[in-house]
């Protein structure tokens, strides 16, 4: 008896020890993963915050389709790697391996080329996106041990308006330009997310060199009340820019894009008159409000000089953008870079596409919603319009010295 309860407790305590040197086994294996990959992080593309759940739905979304999110790291003064994600998924060929899902593979000498600039930054994309909003929230990545006296900065300019005045085509533009880095979405902070703090607006800014400009977008500013004092209090030296467009033509690009949205819309003449008969303008149409540019200038002038808000030409945006970036590229401060070498007009969009370099053959063009077709509008509402507009547009060219030529 004395003999088989020796026997049961050396069979237990062999398995005791084999768990044992089982769970030492794994680790020390574990210690040595973790060493190894730390290693070999300098050559690796990390995401940060450990691949936040949110930020992975993002790329997800139904609105960051057909977007390719392009990220390089250097390593030994060569590019290493590339990640591309293209129809919300990324290629499945990898060379090294991320945190979570995402993979990098090597990329072309082309594409080494075109990104040749932004190697040190953690936004590089393709622009050939489908919306006005789809822009990879890209500022998520970055290299690791290999991004150096980088920041990111609150914003020394602000495009603040106007809405379908052009103010998505100017921030792609300047965008060329090494010395200017940008928000991809807009960021909404003074009129939807001021709550959050300025330190949240700073976290949605990209990462800048000391010697680059951090710019961001958001058309409603110019048009929402409060806004100006809001910004003053953040920084009185921030520099504006209004990108405006005759206000009629704005207004009809302004209706097109709600129909898109809201095919039962009433028609323009309904929203745009508060009485056919007597063809009285309905100026509470916020359609209508925006193009009073004289009116909402007023409020920004309460807070800041005439000589820190620059006003772009929306049409002459599109007739000659070089011209028209050159006159910004003044205002902000910098060497103008960015000339005729870089535009090519495409007649079928009627709108100016570009490339990223003033050498590359690649051209780029903005999605497929800009540009598109305006509905045509009785022709005595658009003369009734124009005579409503007339004497603010006059205004407008008193104030800024600026005739835009608006009839």
């Amino acid at each position: 008896m004395l003999r088989k309860w020796r026997q049961l407790i050396l069979i237990r305590y062999k398995k005791i020890c084999f768990i044992m040197i089982s769970v030492m086994f794994i680790s020390v294996y574990s210690v040595i993963l973790v060493i190894h990959v730390g290693i070999n992080s300098a050559i690796r593309v990390q995401i940060v915050r450990d691949s936040d759940p949110s930020l992975l739905a993002s790329f997800n979304d139904k609105d960051y389709e057909n977007i390719s999110l392009q990220i390089q790291t250097k390593s030994n003064g060569n590019i290493q790697t590339a990640l591309r994600m293209d129809n919300k998924r990324l290629n499945s060929s990898s060379r090294y391996m991320t945190k979570g899902t995402l993979k990098v593979m090597p990329i072309s000498a082309e594409e080494s080329k075109e990104t040749e600039d932004n190697i040190y930054l953690d936004e590089e994309y393709s622009l050939d996106d489908n919306s006005d909003n789809r822009q990879a929230k890209y500022s998520s990545y970055e290299s690791s041990g290999n991004v150096k006296n980088v920041t990111r900065r609150l914003p020394q300019a602000i495009i603040i308006g106007v809405k379908k005045g052009g103010t998505r085509a100017l921030l792609e533009y300047l965008r060329l330009h090494p010395k200017i880095r940008a928000t991809g979405p807009e960021p909404h902070f003074f009129d939807k997310h001021y709550k959050k703090g300025l330190e949240w607006y700073r976290q949605q800014m990209p990462l800048t060199k000391s010697d680059q400009l951090t710019i961001e977008k958001t058309p409603s500013y110019f048009v929402t009340k409060g806004i100006p004092e809001k910004v003053y209090i953040m920084s009185k030296r921030t520099k504006l820019i209004v990108v405006v467009r005759d206000p009629v033509t704005r207004a009809i690009s302004d209706f097109a894009q709600l129909v898109s949205r809201r095919p039962d819309v009433k028609s323009f003449e309904e929203l745009a008159l508060v009485d056919n008969r007597t063809k009285m303008v309905d100026t509470s149409w916020t359609i209508i409000k925006i193009g009073i540019y004289v009116k909402h200038l007023v409020n920004w002038l309460e807070y800041f000089p005439l000589r820190q808000i620059h006003f772009v030409s929306g049409e002459n945006l599109i007739k000659n953008p070089a011209h028209e970036l050159k006159l910004v590229q003044d205002f902000l401060g910098l060497q103008p870079l960015i000339d005729d070498h870089y535009f090519s007009f495409n007649s079928t969009k009627g709108f100016p596409c570009f490339r990223k370099h003033a050498n590359s053959s690649k051209i780029h063009c903005l999605n497929n919603d800009k540009g598109r077709p305006h509905p045509i509008v009785d022709p005595s509402v658009i003369k009734r319009l124009r005579d409503f507009f007339r004497p603010f547009n006059a205004r407008l060219y008193q104030m800024t010295g600026h005739n835009f030529g608006w009839t």
